[in-house]
């Protein structure tokens, strides 16, 4: 994690922020069939991909200068919901469509047509937390699955005291942090908890978090909330999480730190779900793998797009940005400025099959 990063971070992830990203005259420059692009492209949804998409957009914009394109990084149910609606031609969430969602209408998409999840960005959720006098803590899925549904209350519980031997822990209240909005991350975050410790956290996946405490709005928000608490703690992409305390969570007898090799180990073997549309690319991320190389609490972020869409010139612009984006040149910068993990070949192949059919 870098100030760097954190800093880019600060000055775009508000929720409901409308993010501009223009050109840059030291981007590559724009390709030859760059004349043949032009209009506005609108985006909205995953706070975890504001950073990103900001590097994707400069450099699409730079190669393609008669594109105009906006990211509002108003959380993953936001930009469902902006999608659905019509006042974006593209989603991010950190969350594929559900079916319920697939039951709306999605104004973009010719009727009758489904839309598709594109995976885009993988990143490890990081455990947060902000505890004066500790620096490191180490956690397994009953321990947070127990904190964070307010069955530990206390820093000294004997569950976190036996994990951490040698640690002094003060009996200050742990103050929970979670996402006040509909968030893909959240939905990651329970569907880790649920699939490592069903019997401690009984609530299925879900973009709401099932309890009631401290919560902040988009990223920024749960960020800006932990550190003003001291005994708080949260979840966070890691993105975000530069100069705050993480902990390292157990990977089966071993105990991993966030970071984006484990994450992208994670994805890597993680199939499509069943069920799905054709050439839609959900994943089910298996959150039980006990190699210390992977990191369960992976988060992977979509673009979500019509496959054919009601505008054809949309449809060109977002076909040529989704190309962008899953390419080495796009996917080397955002992780750069993210920290996240670049899709490995397989996924990008898979990307790249999917994004041929959008018409």
């Amino acid at each position: 994690m870098n100030l760097k990063r954190y800093g880019v971070t600060a000055a775009i992830v508000v929720a409901g922020a409308l993010i501009l990203t223009s050109c840059a005259s030291n981007e590559t420059p724009p390709s030859a069939s760059a004349a043949a692009l032009s209009g506005t492209l609108n985006g909205s949804g995953s706070t975890a991909q504001a950073v990103a998409q900001t590097t994707w957009i400069a450099g699409f914009q730079t190669a393609n200068p008669g594109v105009t394109v906006n990211y509002a990084a108003v959380g993953s149910g936001a930009g469902v919901t902006a999608f659905q609606g019509g006042s974006a031609q593209y989603g991010g969430s950190d969350a594929a469509l559900n079916a319920d969602q697939r039951a709306g209408t999605f104004t973009e998409c010719k009727a009758g047509t489904d839309a598709l999840d594109l995976p885009v960005y993988i990143s490890p959720i990081d455990v947060a937390f902000n505890l004066s006098g500790v620096t490191s803590l180490k956690l397994d899925a009953p321990t947070i699955a127990k904190i964070f549904s307010d069955k530990i209350t206390k820093w000294n519980d004997p569950a976190i005291a036996a994990l951490n031997s040698g640690a002094t822990l003060p009996a200050t209240t742990i103050t929970p942090i979670h996402r006040s909005d509909s968030s893909g991350t959240t939905n990651n975050f329970t569907d880790y908890l649920n699939k490592a410790d069903s019997t401690d956290w009984t609530n299925a996946a879900n973009n709401v978090f099932p309890f009631k405490g401290e919560a902040g709005n988009g990223t920024s928000g749960v960020v800006a909330a932990l550190k003003a608490a001291n005994g708080g703690i949260a979840y966070v992409d890691n993105s975000a999480a530069a100069g705050l305390a993480v902990a390292q969570i157990q990977v089966g007898t071993s105990f991993v730190t966030p970071s984006a090799k484990g994450a992208a180990a994670t994805a890597s073997q993680s199939p499509v779900a069943d069920g799905v549309p054709a050439h839609d690319l959900s994943l089910t991320i298996n959150r039980t793998l006990t190699d210390p190389t992977t990191y369960p609490i992976v988060l992977v972020s979509y673009l979500i797009v019509c496959q054919n869409y009601a505008s054809s010139a949309d449809a060109k612009l977002v076909k040529a940005y989704a190309t962008y984006v899953i390419s080495a040149a796009g996917q080397a910068t955002g992780a750069a400025a993210a920290g996240s993990a670049p899709l490995d070949s397989s996924l990008t192949k898979k990307d790249q099959t999917s994004i041929a059919t959008i018409k």
